[in-house]
């Protein structure tokens, strides 16, 4: 499938396009793609209807060990870790064309796997991920080594170094996005990869593999293995030839996989993990944009997005109005097929986020929040779990839906009636990962800006910024960043060589 392919324009050609397609669900190790060494396999549910779409490889720890092992081999022998930068740089970019190439399959297996609008994963995912690799593959030869100040009878060098062996975990609500963020300066810097995508979403990383190989990255240079992150990921952690762990995905697992690094080689272990992220709505705000940007924030990718706006700060002299204004923006996501090119909101990844979304609607009654819309499970593909777009108003900083991630379609409007308080309410959360300010005070938004402790921090806007900037969090949102060139630093080694010239 080629980049010539005509692009279906409707929800029946989309669906007939899939019908079509042989999707791929096996593994890949050392440039093959092979069964897992059980012979076991799970199915791959579309979260539209609840249909099987293929069988998967379910990979456990003997396939991690084959992977590692190759992974080592591919790297001492410099085939990659060794090869000219500008030699590099060719094959990502070759790389990133390929999937340019295919962006109407990926887009298609990227919205079956994961329940996401097609026309997000048209217009934003592939295009991101095609980006990502491109800008990482241009890179390469851009980023000089240092000369130390020294005298006349020594040499300082300061030299990147590839770590060796990197294994990257990926979540399920962005798979494409964030395997790009991982395999980008990973694969730039002179590793060798193991990347295990979410058991749920395996699709697009398994096509990945093949066309990298199509591009000319050497065997066993990327290994895909698709299993569960109870053993398979266990696995990875704990193994003593892993050199560095890059997981996205929930802090309760990011805490887990920080432990395996204590108890097996201190692996480096780089970390993205959830939030609850604050988006302050000041008077003086353009409240119409704010409130369609709010309603985007929180309603995007069906609010399966760690950054997400869940927390509305709103200045209590325009509450009234404003969570109006909120509650006519989320009328345009009316959830629908996700194959559907006119869809904005599309499945729940699966019954266990929907009995989520469920238990979390349920508490914010219980403990007293008002429900402005929404509440219910919506009617739109049979054998799938769609929710209507949620908002509560009369939410305190107490109430267990202002400080745990839902990772579904709730908002939670939370009233202030200063600068300072919305500060506090702010940082009153053990995530960091990203908020919103919505202001026309310059001086404002500075001062809230460099206060709040947030990893990203969008001033008149929410989800701005693209890959020349780094993607990250504080506190138990994690550390270490993505994008920009801040994220090859994460996967190399800084050596110091001094030579005596006397």
């Amino acid at each position: 499938m080629s980049e010539q392919q005509k692009t279906p324009q409707t929800l029946q050609e989309w669906q007939a396009l899939a019908a079509s397609l042989k999707i791929e669900g096996r593994a890949f190790i050392n440039g093959e793609y092979v069964d897992a060494l059980s012979g076991e396999t799970r199915p791959s549910i579309n979260p539209a209807d609840g249909q099987e779409l293929v069988q998967i490889a379910s990979c456990g720890p003997e396939d991690a060990e084959l992977a590692v092992k190759v992974a080592r081999e591919t790297f001492e022998s410099g085939v990659w870790s060794h090869m000219p930068p500008m030699e590099r740089k060719k094959i990502l970019v070759r790389f990133a064309e390929l999937v340019e190439q295919n962006k109407v399959e990926i887009a298609l297996l990227e919205s079956l796997d994961a329940g996401k609008p097609i026309s997000d994963t048209m217009n934003v995912d592939v295009p991101s991920a095609v980006t990502t690799i491109r800008w990482n593959g241009e890179a390469i030869d851009k980023l000089y080594d240092e000369v130390a100040p020294t005298g006349p009878n020594e040499l300082g060098l300061v030299t990147r170094m590839p770590l060796g062996v990197v294994a990257a975990i990926v979540p399920w609500n962005f798979p494409l996005s964030t395997t790009a963020w991982k395999l980008g300066p990973a694969l730039a810097t002179g590793n060798s990869v193991i990347l295990k995508p979410a058991s749920n979403t395996p699709l697009t990383a398994i096509k990945l593999a093949g066309l990298a190989k199509e591009a000319g990255l050497p065997d066993g240079v990327l290994n895909v293995l698709p299993g569960p992150g109870s053993s398979l990921g266990k696995a990875l952690g704990l193994h003593m030839d892993i050199d560095c762990l890059t997981f996205t995905g929930s802090t309760e697992v990011g805490k887990t996989l920080t432990e395996y690094s204590g108890q097996s080689n201190l692996k480096r272990t780089f970390l993205e993990l959830g939030g609850k992220s604050p988006n302050i709505v000041f008077a003086d705000a353009d409240l119409d944009k704010a409130a369609e940007a709010a309603a985007l924030a929180i309603f995007y990718n069906q609010g399966e997005t760690c950054t997400a706006g869940s927390r509305l700060l709103v200045e209590k002299g325009i509450a009234d109005e404003f969570i109006e204004k909120v509650r006519k923006a989320s009328e345009r996501f009316v959830p629908g097929h996700p194959q559907d090119p006119n869809t904005v909101m599309g499945a729940l990844i699966d019954q266990s986020q929907f009995d989520t979304v469920e238990f979390y609607v349920a508490k914010g009654l219980e403990q007293g929040a008002q429900l402005v819309c929404g509440g219910k499970p919506a009617a739109a593909v049979a054998g799938g779990h769609y929710y209507e777009p949620t908002v509560f108003r009369g939410v305190t900083g107490q109430m267990t839906i202002a400080r745990e991630e839902i990772f579904g379609p709730v908002l939670s409007v939370i009233e202030f009636e200063s600068e300072e308080e919305a500060l506090r309410i702010a940082n009153d959360s053990i995530y960091g990962l990203a908020a919103g300010i919505w202001t026309n005070n310059i001086g404002r938004a500075h001062r809230l800006a460099r206060d709040i402790r947030a990893g990203s921090v969008w001033v008149n806007n929410y989800f701005g910024g693209d890959i020349t900037v780094p993607f990250g969090g504080f506190k138990q949102s994690g550390n270490g960043r993505d994008k920009s060139l801040h994220a090859l630093d994460k996967y190399c080694e800084l050596k110091s060589t001094w030579i005596d010239l006397s």
